[in-house]
């Protein structure tokens, strides 16, 4: 087909290659391969602090859903058949027996909950590392769009 271009395999120095346009071109497409190459890595690496972080959280959750289900479940049987026993054991009123039940339920109820969300706060830091690799990454891009092209000076 002597109609079709010859492509160049490689970059020998003929055609483009050498001139400053092609490196100006080769320097853009090796800029953007570590570009994509940093994006792809920032996405493993905030995989696997997400992995991380939900390995840490998971039984915090689990705890603090399981507790309000059986707290919300038992919390209707409980206060009344406690509030009957206080009541027949104290010769008091049914309501009083009642509030008294309640409120002592509900603060163990408060305590419970906040152990376990205490317990998931901490493990979120997970994300510190993805944060921080991020600012490095975008530094890095910035210095090389800031110096790119500049020659450097000798000394």
């Amino acid at each position: 087909m002597a109609d079709q271009a010859a492509v160049s395999g490689g970059k020998t120095g003929s055609g483009t290659n050498g001139s400053p346009e092609g490196r100006v071109v080769g320097g853009l497409a090796d800029f953007g391969n570590d570009v994509a190459t940093l994006a792809e890595l920032q996405g493993k690496l905030a995989l696997i602090d997400l992995k991380e972080c939900l390995g840490k959280a998971l039984i915090p959750l689990v705890l603090v859903a399981v507790g309000l289900i059986v707290l919300l479940g038992a919390v209707p049987v409980v206060l009344l058949g406690a509030a009957e026993l206080l009541a027949a054991a104290l010769r008091i009123g049914t309501g009083q027996a009642t509030l008294l039940t309640g409120a002592v339920v509900l603060v163990l109820a408060a305590s419970v909950v906040t152990v376990a969300a205490l317990k998931v706060g901490p493990a979120f830091s997970s994300f510190n590392r993805s944060c921080e690799e991020l600012s490095r990454n975008i530094a890095w891009i910035r210095t090389v769009v800031l110096y790119s092209g500049r020659s450097v000076p000798r000394r």
